[in-house]
């Protein structure tokens, strides 16, 4: 698929989003090869950037590079957290002005069920439920479940009714979408084609027969993979357990790129547009057209004049290999020798409900996990207290040795630190005192060489580099206060309801154990 470039005022954009451009011709870049997109993604910068560049929105439209924006849009994105490299620098590009005394970026939309770090940089904030709280579709259109020998989709249904004056998001930009009067979501006479959310999944097809969920089809439902719409699909789902399963023919499990029988179901089920067999390319003939092209040597479109291609043509080679992360490239291993990692908590539904009162007793802090043997060689002990530095900032931060951690890296969990005064949070919480952000220490740009502004992501994929961190660790005080770099406590939301001192939540008539006990004493 190739991904949209042309689209213009009334007009659908002519493709996806998102796809997998072959040669330079497919790129989404104008006549002078700039590119078209806030993100820079299938530009010369980022060419085969399947899933975007949503790190450097902020900076890219506050730096109005490659162009100014009047409205930035965020859906549950915590860019000026833990979703964005650099927060600090994050936050200066969402207040920065221009000469005139204007915000660089005009107007600024947050979508989230949650006060986070972004909301207070908002123009408008549009309440979200939580997943909770509405229906989704986990789709084969888009990042599916599947399993080796069956394809696999699901749904979520609501387990709590919203309490509050709230919408689910997905409904609202169907509304919108029927108000703005795109072509897909109205009929000819300009009535909304779709009524919701639930609607739009049912009754929106990709291709003939191929719609968002792949049970259940046809007006009866006894279709799978490919039919007509179901107006009950969604209950079928939710009396199936919200999850549908379709078996890879057995005969067809083994050998897919080159398999007959897989070929042909995969095609029947709309996986695949022909039943020709899948080349896997050892020499990528595509990945070669691009740097032939970088390199001058291309019969077709090329890269603007002074688009730097040093780090993109070696990027580019049409032979797997291995090459060193740019940042280590400029880096010096010796002052940065170890390697630094986060995963997401696994207790937690991404960072989301992490204000949770339960979940807050499994972690409300986080710590610096490290070899003992690597701690013990620096001087730091279990619980001890440590200094971790790279070429873009210092925090101070407790360490716990784990058996677990190979020798040369270190890791932690992310999104557990928050701002002070954020997510219903006391001001003075543990995730705002104690806990940590590696970002912090994260560069959405390389360290400068020439004087030249590079992202820091892959020249190829786009890919932003958060596990290209080297750092640097030392022994430290336990601090007095707050953790390093301290931000200012974000103010409450007009009306918001004070934190509670204390949660805590019960199934049962609370049992006065003293008053028993006394109630037997005087028995007595």
């Amino acid at each position: 698929m190739v991904p949209a470039r042309d689209s213009g005022i009334g007009q659908s954009l002519n493709g996806p989003q998102l796809g997998f451009p072959t040669a330079p011709e497919e790129l989404v870049v104008d006549a002078h090869g700039n590119p078209l997109r806030i993100d820079k993604a299938f530009s010369w910068e980022a060419p085969l950037a399947a899933h975007g560049l949503m790190h450097t929105v902020i900076r890219n439209a506050a730096e109005a590079d490659p162009y100014p924006i009047d409205t930035l849009l965020l859906f549950m994105s915590n860019m000026a957290w833990n979703s964005g490299m650099n927060p600090r620098r994050n936050q200066d590009y969402l207040r920065a002005k221009d000469e005139h005394g204007n915000y660089r970026i005009p107007f600024v939309v947050v979508v989230d069920a949650f006060h986070s770090e972004m909301v207070n940089f908002a123009d408008l904030v549009l309440p979200d439920t939580t997943y909770l709280e509405r229906f989704d579709a986990i789709s084969l259109l888009d990042r599916p479940i599947s399993e080796p020998d069956a394809a696999c989709d699901s749904i979520r249904q609501p387990v709590l009714l919203p309490d509050r004056d709230v919408r689910p998001w997905q409904d609202v930009m169907i509304e919108l979408a029927g108000r703005l009067k795109l072509p897909s979501f109205v009929h000819a006479d300009g009535r909304p084609r779709y009524h919701g959310y639930e609607d739009f999944i049912i009754g929106y097809q990709d291709r003939p027969g191929i719609g968002f969920l792949s049970g259940w089809r046809g007006a009866d439902g006894s279709a799978a993979l490919r039919g007509d719409p179901n107006p009950r699909q969604w209950q079928a789902y939710i009396e199936n357990q919200c999850f549908a399963r379709h078996e890879v023919p057995e005969s067809g499990r083994y050998y897919k790129f080159a398999n007959r029988d897989y070929l042909e179901w995969a095609q029947q089920a709309g996986f695949l547009n022909s039943t020709d067999r899948i080349v896997l390319q050892l020499w990528s003939e595509p990945l070669q057209k691009f740097r032939l092209a970088l390199d001058g040597r291309y019969a077709g479109p090329v890269p603007p004049e002074g688009f730097r291609t040093e780090a993109s043509s070696e990027a580019l080679d049409p032979l797997p290999r291995w090459q060193e992360p740019l940042e280590h490239q400029r880096t010096g291993k010796v002052k940065y020798p170890l390697h630094a990692i986060t995963q997401r908590p696994m207790m937690m539904y991404h960072s989301w409900d992490s204000q949770n009162a339960w979940l807050r007793q499994i972690i409300s802090r986080n710590y610096l996990y490290m070899n003992p043997r690597t701690a013990e060689r620096m001087g730091i002990y279990n619980l001890g207290w440590a200094w971790v530095e790279s070429p873009h900032g210092r925090i101070r931060v407790q360490v716990k040795h784990m058996e677990g951690v190979e020798e040369q890296t270190v890791w932690t969990w992310n999104a557990i630190g928050k701002q002070s005064g954020t997510w219903g949070l006391k001001p003075n919480a543990d995730e705002a005192r104690q806990a940590f952000l590696l970002n912090h220490l994260i560069s959405e740009l390389l360290p400068p060489k020439d004087e030249a502004v590079e992202m820091n992501s892959d020249p190829v994929t786009g890919q932003a580099a958060w596990y290209d961190l080297r750092v640097g660790i030392s022994p430290a005080e336990a601090p007095n206060a707050q953790e390093t770099p301290e931000f200012g406590e974000i103010v409450p939301l007009p009306g918001a309801p004070r934190p509670a001192d204390q949660l805590s939540y019960r199934t049962h008539t609370p049992v006065r154990l003293h008053r028993r006990l006394l109630d037997i004493l005087t028995r007595r």
